[in-house]
């Protein structure tokens, strides 16, 4: 497994984009963090799970991941904490059996919330209000990068408690 600053250095090494870019956020940035050139790693993938996986409080039974990028998150985190998983989707899609969560979720259950990139958290708060609206309880949040752009200050201000293995100092950025 890479320590945070091997992983630090192996993310920047394989996802680190300079140029102008317009964020999920809409804002925009001098560089980008191409999570699919990182996710798709197995030496990062398998060091972000466990990462991840140590994250969790003791009563955590699922792991969650919002499509797309918190797919191979939430699988690997999963895998490394031998906890079952389920997948938010965006929206509800218009064939089969048309559901916000793709896997088994109860009521009462409490869930470790996984994130790519954090910027704003828009996105990562959406699923957690699916979660929430399910009746389980999201444990936390914790996210690959927090950009530290506002995502920590509005995921605490919704309530949840936030944490992220690198940010973007951690990358020298």
């Amino acid at each position: 497994m890479l320590s945070k600053a091997q992983l630090a250095q192996r993310i920047k090494q394989v996802a680190y984009l300079e140029g102008d870019f317009t964020l999920r956020s809409g804002r925009k940035s001098k560089y980008y963090l191409d999570k699919y050139l990182f996710e798709t790693q197995p030496d990062i993938l398998e060091s972000l799970g466990a990462l991840m996986a140590g994250c969790r409080s003791a009563d955590v039974v699922r792991i969650a991941g919002a499509e797309l990028g918190g797919v191979a998150l939430a699988a690997a985190t999963a895998l490394a904490a031998k906890l079952p998983f389920f997948i938010v989707r965006n929206q509800k899609k218009d064939y089969g059996t048309s559901k916000l969560i793709e896997g088994a979720l109860a009521a009462g259950e409490n869930v470790l919330l996984v994130e790519d990139i954090a910027t704003t958290g828009g996105q990562v708060l959406e699923a957690a209000k699916v979660i929430t609206a399910a009746g389980a309880r999201v444990d936390r949040i914790v996210a690959v990068i927090d950009r530290q752009e506002g995502a920590r200050e509005n995921i605490e201000a919704a309530g949840f408690i936030f944490e992220s293995i690198l940010t973007r100092h951690d990358l020298g950025i």
